[in-house]
């Protein structure tokens, strides 16, 4: 009987590795697998990359980890955002390396890597740092960067519902990069408020096919 369920989060997250490259859900404080980023400072992984929204805020999400010196490349949106002082003086530091992409930028990479696909051509961008050493092309008139897709070995994302197959439910914003980080990562860990029997939620309401998920733990 195909069951994805884990009993705690450090036993999920146990066979990351030194040098992952981790896609880390939420959006500020919307969504963010606040209890896997635990287990995972106690598990000890070192020399991340970090796939996020933002460069973490105060002492909180993906924060904690760059302040335990576990980060060696964030790439993300918004590197300078609410009280993201502990990424800033690491970076002026030289501690941690930056890859800024533009928003939707960011979430079309991460749906490229999910489909299989190399990557994308995006107007945004061009004639600027962003698009430096990369490809550019015209296309009907306009030029365009192209961005290679985003992938990770393991993607953390929080969701409100699953059932024991990997089938997720969201609550409301706190989806955000979820359902494309499921679906861009080699193992997804999904940790969720409740979970329910089969054939409990509507298929209408399904945001994640249990396919794109490895292991889930209620916290």
């Amino acid at each position: 009987m195909v069951n994805k369920i884990y009993s705690t989060a450090l036993e999920a997250v146990s066979d990351i590795s030194d040098g992952s490259t981790l896609l880390v859900g939420g959006f500020s404080g919307a969504g963010v697998p606040e209890t896997l980023i635990t287990a995972l400072l106690e598990q000890g992984a070192d020399n991340l990359t970090l796939v996020h929204n933002n460069a973490g805020n105060a002492h909180l999400g993906v924060a904690r980890l760059l302040k335990a010196g576990r980060v060696r490349k964030v790439i993300c949106s918004f590197p300078r955002s609410w009280e993201s002082h502990i990424f800033e003086e690491r970076y002026q530091r030289g501690e941690v390396e930056l890859e800024c992409v533009p928003q939707g930028t960011l979430a079309e990479r991460l749906r490229a890597g999910g489909a299989g696909i190399g990557g994308i051509y995006s107007p945004v961008g061009y004639g600027t740092e962003l698009a430096k050493d990369k490809e550019v092309r015209e296309i009907d008139g306009q030029w365009h960067v192209f961005e290679k897709a985003l992938t990770g070995d393991f993607s953390l994302v929080k969701a409100r519902r699953a059932d024991r197959l990997g089938n997720l439910q969201y609550r409301m914003t706190a989806r955000n990069f979820g359902p494309v980080m499921c679906m861009a990562a080699r193992t997804t860990i999904v940790e969720v408020d409740d979970i329910v029997p089969l054939g409990m939620m509507d298929p209408e309401t399904v945001i994640t096919s249990g396919v794109f998920v490895q292991r889930i733990v209620r916290v």
